[in-house]
């Protein structure tokens, strides 16, 4: 989900010890090889060595399980020392991609409803998808505003440079993100070529422009009146100057390169207002860049994939997959 429904969510989330971490994040009931939506594949840490900007003591991964049936996950990811992308992989692929992004207000990563359960309907469809773990900013990295933008990136030149062991094509990767994790595809789509971290290899020579971002109920603003201020104190640190704030505003940095975005929001999202989705859009248009938006009467917040079919919002997944087809992305 992203920034929470309840105050519990704003709460340090206990967990496991990092030697279960990879394991704890594996999709549950999925096998080994090629099923119907797709099957696991490897975890690819983002640096080699530590990442940029590092702490002398490493964040303590952990993972706290909000889910009580013991047959659904619903996991909640803290403390990323080493910031990877989990693959996830269809038994039919039609070349194109997804890098999703989970949000959790940049306090957590809500992994299960925004990044596993995004990757089964992706990976019906045939779309490889690889979701971000990105580290926190609060959690005792230099240059915290920018530290999920590092790993947004580099994720996205890994991909590319290895394109063809995925069997995708490096002209057809999407982001896909969600509150916190929208703000994030956001940032990716309008300073994909801020150069925020020094190269390491070759694949940093390739462009971290994506083809096309999904922003769902996304924080866009940093800036009053409607910013989510747990996002924003999250990312750039309490009592960040109004310059700063203004440079992480996604809405500000929309210009003629930026790729063709795709918005869902809800009228009674009474976390992050559908006001920010409406400066997205606003601000594309203004750019005379392809858009496309989509505001909803209810869903609340942090919906996902889980609305119930008698909410007319539960539709954005076709309405996005529609629009990568109009684009080229997806072709399946």
């Amino acid at each position: 989900m992203t920034e929470p429904r309840s105050a519990s969510r704003r709460a340090l989330l206990g967990g496991i010890a990092a030697a279960g971490f990879a394991a704890a994040l594996a999709p549950r009931n999925v096998a080994a090889g090629p099923t119907a939506i797709g099957y696991s594949g490897p975890s690819v840490p983002l640096w080699p060595g530590k990442p940029p900007g590092a702490p002398r003591v490493l964040p303590v991964p952990r993972v706290s399980q909000q889910s009580k049936d013991a047959a659904f996950d619903d996991r909640w990811m803290t403390g990323v020392a080493v910031p990877s992308i989990e693959v996830r992989r269809p038994a039919y692929r039609d070349g194109s991609a997804v890098i999703l992004l989970p949000g959790g207000g940049y306090g957590f990563l809500a992994w299960d409803n925004e990044g596993e359960e995004q990757a089964r309907w992706l990976t019906a469809r045939g779309i490889t998808c690889f979701i971000l773990s990105y580290r926190l900013p609060g959690e005792g990295w230099a240059s915290r505003a920018t530290v999920p933008l590092q790993d947004a990136q580099r994720a996205m030149r890994i991909v590319r440079s290895r394109a063809g062991e995925f069997d995708i094509d490096p002209k057809r990767i999407a982001v896909l993100g969600f509150s916190a994790g929208g703000h994030l595809s956001g940032s990716m789509a309008t300073r994909f070529d801020e150069q925020v971290y020094a190269p390491v290899d070759a694949a940093d020579s390739l462009s971290a422009r994506p083809d096309l971002a999904g922003m769902i109920y996304p924080v866009v603003s940093l800036c009053e009146p409607f910013t989510h201020g747990g996002s924003r104190d999250n990312l750039l640190g309490e009592g960040a100057s109004k310059a700063l704030r203004k440079a992480g505003s996604v809405e500000t940095r929309v210009t003629k390169d930026t790729p063709p975005v795709f918005l869902t929001a809800s009228s009674d999202d009474g976390l992050v207002p559908i006001a920010n989705s409406l400066a997205m859009y606003n601000a594309m248009l203004a750019q005379q860049r392809p858009a496309e938006f989509h505001g909803f009467d209810k869903g609340g917040h942090g919906f996902g994939a889980r609305l119930p079919k008698d909410v007319p919002a539960h539709v954005w997944p076709d309405l996005f997959y529609a629009y990568g087809q109009r684009h080229g992305i997806f072709t399946a």
